[in-house]
Order: C-alpha cells, then sequence, then structure tokens
C-alpha cells in the first residue's frame, strides 16, 4: 500500500469495524445510516486494497477469515485511538465526563458494584455508564467495554489489572436446618447432609476445604442444584440444605441471623474465590473519566 494511501480506506475500516461488531450488513448499515448494499461495497474495497478476504459471507452469517481477525484488532485498535484524541479537551482540563462501558458478574454487580456506580455517578453528573451485568466472559475490545471486573485467583494475561476486593465463599445453613440435622465439625460430615451445588458439571459436587496445612475434600449431594448464587440463597433459607456462596451475597443473612455460617475456620477452595479485579486492555487510553472511576472503585472496595 503506497504511503498516505490508509487514509483513503479510513471510512471501510470503520465500516468493516462496525459490520464485525455487529455480525450483520444490515444491522451495520443501520447504525451508520446507509443501505446493507453500500456497506457491502465498502467492504469489499477494503478487500480489494488489501488483497486478501476479510469475511465469508453466507445468507445467514458472517465469519471473521484469519486476516478479518487481524483486520478487526488493529481496526479496533484504530477507533480507540480515535476515541482518545475525543478525549483530549478533557484530559487536559482532567475532568471526568462522556461515557463509560463496563461489565461485571451479575451478583457481584447487584451486590457490590452497583451501589459504589450511584455514588460515582452522583459525584460527577458529567459522567454517564453502561454496565453490562453478565456471568460470561467479554471480549472488550470486540464488545466496546471500557472496563471490566472479573473475579479470579489470576487475572488473564494481556490486561492491565487493579486489584479491587477479596472474595471468601461462605459455607451457610438456615438455623432451622442446623436445628433438624446433625452437627458438622468436619467438611467430611457433610457428606451425610443436602448441599446445594453449582451443577454445572460433576466436579461441583467435590467441595475442598484448607484449614491451615490441612485439605478436606468431601463429595457431597442434595435435593436441588442452581447455578445461580440469590437462587442458592433462597433455596438455603427455605431449608433445603448447605450451600456455598460469596460473601457478598451471604453477608446480609447472616448479620440479620437469617444463616449461620458452617465450618469457619475452614477455607473453601471452590470457583468464584480469589480477588475482584477491575481489567482494561494496556493498549487502550486511559481517560481521566476511566482513572476517576478506577480509583473510586479500588478506595470505596478498601473500606471494611
Amino acid at each position: 500500500m503506497r504511503t498516505n494511501a490508509f487514509l483513503s480506506v479510513l471510512p471501510e475500516m470503520v465500516t468493516f469495524l462496525r459490520v464485525a461488531e455487529l455480525g450483520s450488513f444490515s444491522a451495520a448499515a443501520r447504525q451508520l445510516g446507509t443501505s446493507p448494499s453500500a456497506v457491502s461495497r465498502q467492504v469489499s474495497r477494503l478487500e480489494k486494497q488489501l488483497g486478501v478476504q476479510l469475511m465469508q459471507r453466507t445468507t445467514r452469517q458472517l465469519r471473521l477469515t484469519r486476516a478479518g481477525e487481524a483486520a478487526f484488532a488493529r481496526c479496533s485498535e484504530l477507533a480507540a485511538a480515535a476515541q482518545a484524541v475525543l478525549q483530549v479537551p478533557h484530559e487536559l482540563t482532567n475532568t471526568p465526563c462522556g461515557r463509560l462501558s463496563l461489565s461485571a458478574p451479575t451478583a457481584f454487580a447487584r451486590h457490590v458494584l452497583h451501589p459504589l456506580l450511584m455514588q460515582f455517578l452522583a459525584q460527577w453528573p458529567t459522567v454517564d455508564l453502561h454496565l453490562i451485568a453478565t456471568d460470561r466472559d467479554i471480549d472488550p475490545i470486540r464488545e466496546g467495554v471500557d472496563l471490566m471486573i472479573r473475579i479470579t485467583r489470576h487475572p488473564p494475561e494481556g490486561f492491565a489489572a487493579r486489584a479491587l476486593m477479596s472474595i471468601r465463599q461462605i459455607l451457610c445453613a438456615s438455623p432451622a436446618y442446623l436445628a433438624a440435622h446433625p452437627a458438622i465439625e468436619h467438611p467430611a460430615d457433610l457428606s451425610a447432609h443436602s448441599c446445594l451445588s453449582l451443577g454445572e458439571c460433576a466436579h461441583d459436587e467435590r467441595w475442598r476445604f484448607r484449614k491451615g496445612d490441612v485439605e478436606a475434600e468431601v463429595v457431597v449431594q442434595g435435593r436441588y442444584d442452581v447455578n445461580h448464587s440469590a437462587l442458592r440463597l433462597d433455596a438455603m433459607l427455605a431449608g433445603l440444605g448447605l450451600c456455598t456462596l460469596p460473601d457478598y451475597v451471604a453477608k446480609p443473612a447472616l448479620l440479620h441471623g437469617a444463616a449461620v455460617q458452617v465450618l469457619p475456620d475452614w477455607d473453601f477452595l471452590g470457583n468464584y474465590g480469589g480477588l475482584a479485579y477491575a481489567l482494561y486492555p494496556p493498549t487502550r487510553f486511559v481517560s481521566p473519566t476511566l482513572r476517576a472511576l478506577i480509583d473510586h472503585l479500588v478506595a470505596a472496595m478498601a473500606r471494611p
């Protein structure tokens, strides 16, 4: 490609990016205010200029080729850079403003993140937020997400990470259930009890615990498996058995005496524990707004 030739295909790059993000020419055309045929022609011109096929088109779907995946990543970086340019005036004033998009696991978003975002919005009236509460993995570049909150023991590679707060899984049961069943003094005792597991795979029925240097594993069983913490909480409060819950989900029931922590000296070693991290692509421009939001979350979650 000749020097400065990229200037002639910048509109085509933007169109290709929108098609790849939305998955169809029609959706991209609606967003760009043009026709599907015009969008198709722009993508074809970009392919001709590059000399490679970027998309495999069928009557039902579009699929990026290997070259298309690489071009999509570069076009996403280009769009992020353009957005960064538009933020320059705000960067100079260092005043948070504009719109940010962030994602978080559903239960964490409801119990922890949502109240803190409400505080942030009250503090900065010039900021708009889009919160995506979902338990699936988000691709921040493809989906245009500025910040991800993920609970893990090891943050994924390729992201800048800020630790927000530690997350523990709490084993608990209702007082009525505990009064009607044998005492629980060791994880092995759980094999004789009704336990509410996630039910997503066979491994979910193997509960592992640690106390100091000692580890214990027990195979549990119960009448109800459910992979949502709020629903497990309801089932536990109804007396269906013991369950593990993130501490931020269990806390209100524990404080009000509706639930009792079981085996408090043992740490549960299952999924959804570790730290809550704020993650963002390291190549993405960190605007004053994003920096202010991250700092707000770090400070708020550090408080008891």
